[in-house]
């Protein structure tokens, strides 16, 4: 379902794969982050890394109570901090959403399902 926002000269509706774009986006230019991983498939125990062509399958757009919940999961660099990574992930996709669609969004939750040495 997406979501309308309404301006003085008409109304938008931005789906939820547009959100998750920009989400996943936002959170691959923040260091520490290896990629994006699958929500739900694990080989072996190992979290598939997704590509920059489908990143979106790592990013999960919810609305709970009229309010917007976005859940990334991702894998992290060996040797960084996951709580700092993880911070400014949030902190980052919570701006971009803001300034580029002007969504207030609630809460970015973060799972960490790999940790990797970064290339």
């Amino acid at each position: 379902m997406p979501l309308q926002l309404s301006t003085e000269l008409g109304s938008i509706h931005v789906t939820d794969h547009a959100i998750s774009i920009l989400a996943g986006s936002a959170a691959l230019d923040c260091y520490g982050l290896v990629g994006m991983a699958s929500r739900k498939q694990l080989k072996d125990g190992i979290a598939e890394l997704l590509g920059r062509e489908n990143f979106t399958r790592g990013v999960e757009v919810r609305r709970v109570n009229e309010k917007l919940h976005i859940d990334l999961y991702i894998i992290v660099s060996y040797g960084t901090k996951i709580s700092e990574v993880a911070h400014n992930i949030q902190s980052k996709v919570k701006y971009v959403l803001n300034e580029v669609i002007g969504l207030q969004v609630e809460e970015v939750h973060i799972f960490v399902q790999d940790v990797r040495v970064s290339k």
